[in-house]
């Protein structure tokens, strides 16, 4: 429960703290866009080439005002912004918020050790709330409990 109160407190901040990157600024042009096959395949040649890492895209955010794809990878936390007239990578930064919210709901075990259906999410979920809601009804408890006892006793004097 503190892991998620620490790490709610830390999402809740996260535009402030920087822990997502800004989008990047690009001149807009008259020319058409690149084709989302061409900026897939900037991506993955990027990841494999450069940083030495997994090809695999998660998603791919079209940022049309803004002219701007950012690409998040499957097996790792990096943030690729790419040029959507150009194709020239503009940004490469690390998506911090996202490794702090994969610990807040507890995935990041399903992540660690490559499970595809969430089950440690749902236990760590399942536990923490069953905690929340157990220290709730104790709490109430524990105030309520004092109340009714002074007001017996005041009753019997």
């Amino acid at each position: 429960m503190f892991i998620m109160g620490v790490t709610g407190l830390l999402l809740a901040w996260k535009a402030q703290l920087q822990f997502k990157p800004p989008s990047a600024k690009i001149e807009k042009q008259q020319q058409a866009y690149i084709s989302l096959n061409h900026i897939e395949e900037i991506a993955k040649s990027y990841s494999k080439d450069s940083l030495q890492l997994p090809v695999a895209i998660n998603r791919i955010d079209f940022r049309p005002g803004k002219g701007i794809a950012k690409i998040r990878f499957e097996d790792h936390f990096t943030e690729l912004q790419i040029d959507c007239y150009s194709g020239e990578i503009v940004s490469v930064k690390q998506r911090t918020a996202d490794i702090i919210e994969m610990i807040h709901d507890g995935s990041i075990l399903d992540f660690i050790f490559k499970t595809n259906n969430d089950e440690s999410k749902l236990t760590y979920s399942t536990l923490t709330s069953l905690g929340l809601i157990i220290l709730s009804f104790s709490g109430f408890y524990l105030w309520f409990l004092p109340k009714k006892i002074k007001k017996i006793k005041s009753k019997s004097h």
